[in-house]
């Protein structure tokens, strides 16, 4: 009976331990900003190399439909984090402080946002767009800054007819003339256009915010408040690995390919590399992350975007930098560095 009574208390020990274990692992939902992509590559590639599980994170990572959209998620609690656009994060702070998300790691420091036109069509400048349909995805923080762009290029954004479009079908519409121009990130049409058979050099005019008054931060890793006070050290751990995805990446675009196509088979994968080259040239490897590092950011720059969103939605009063963007989950600036162009 004491041999059977102690192998009892024995088992049940074990099991305890094992449930304590599997228990380690905190669960976490994150939401991308769009379908997978080249530029996701490294939020799969820290689930699959086990980057999250060694940070005691259990990472489900689900797909998106816009950047604002993500930030729309996690403000929902349906989200713990995900990969969002700042501006929207203004935007939310200053409706609803208390529910915002912050955002704890900026990926993309040099913004995709782009107006796109043919060559041969109706919009050869931003002030022809008055008078004119452009196609974009509400979702998208393209569409939600299209009136700042406007007030910054003198054009008045309550004649264009702005039409809501499915994420899938934003190219054809302006290749088929159902719209006269599309608010896009610059990389998402860029490498469709090439699927099309069409050369996104030749056929399209091109007008990024960037070159057009609005020096802005795009997306980056987002995460709860709730997220934050409860469990501040999986945030850390979060950032952590997805940072370290991040440089196997750059260092290794096919590797990030690989975790892409695990997720979605039928990923052209010539393409998708393109794209993700694309990012990382024009969207990550810029003058500023080579000084301060990838994830970081200049708060006077992020101050004129708040500014900015500020004047464009009419805030009574602007939330401060510092309830947008806390750097103090990043990890040491030299594994922020990005690995040298090949």
């Amino acid at each position: 009976m004491k041999t059977l009574l102690k192998s009892l208390v024995l088992a049940t020990a074990v099991a305890l331990g094992a449930g304590s274990a599997l228990a380690d692992d905190l669960p976490i939902k994150f939401t991308l900003d769009w379908k997978a992509q080249g530029p996701h590559a490294w939020f799969y590639l820290a689930q699959q190399k086990g980057y999250f599980k060694a940070e005691g994170l259990d990472v489900t990572v689900d797909q998106g439909e816009g950047s604002s959209a993500a930030v729309t998620r996690v403000i929902s609690g349906a989200y713990d984090a995900g990969f969002g656009d700042i501006n929207a994060v203004i935007r939310a702070a200053a409706k609803a402080p208390d529910e915002a998300p912050v955002m704890v790691y900026l990926v993309y420091n040099g913004a995709p946002f782009a107006i796109i036109s043919k060559k041969d069509g109706p919009v050869q400048a931003l002030k022809d767009l008055e008078g004119k349909t452009v196609a974009a995805p509400t979702g998208s923080a393209t569409y939600q800054l299209f009136p700042a762009l406007a007030e910054a290029n003198g054009f008045d954004a309550g004649k264009v007819n702005l039409l809501n479009a499915s994420q899938n079908l934003i190219e054809q519409m302006l290749v088929r003339g159902q719209a006269d121009a599309i608010a896009q990130f610059g990389q998402t049409s860029y490498m469709n256009f090439i699927a099309m058979g069409l050369d996104p050099n030749k056929d399209f005019n091109w007008f990024y915010y960037s070159a057009h008054g609005l020096d802005l931060y795009s997306n980056g890793v987002i995460v709860s408040r709730k997220l934050i006070k409860e469990h501040p050290e999986a945030v850390k751990g979060l950032v952590a690995a997805i940072n370290k995805a991040i440089m196997d990446v750059v260092a290794n675009p096919a590797e990030g390919i690989d975790a892409i196509v695990k997720v979605e088979p039928l990923t052209d994968r010539k393409l998708e590399t393109e794209r993700l080259k694309y990012t990382i040239d024009n969207q990550l490897r810029t003058a500023e992350t080579a000084k301060i590092g990838l994830g970081d950011l200049d708060m006077g720059r992020l101050q004129h975007s708040i500014e900015m969103n500020g004047k464009l939605e009419g805030m009574a009063s602007l939330p401060k930098a510092s309830a947008i963007f806390d750097p103090q989950f990043l990890p040491e600036k030299s594994v922020r560095l990005l690995p040298a162009a090949n």
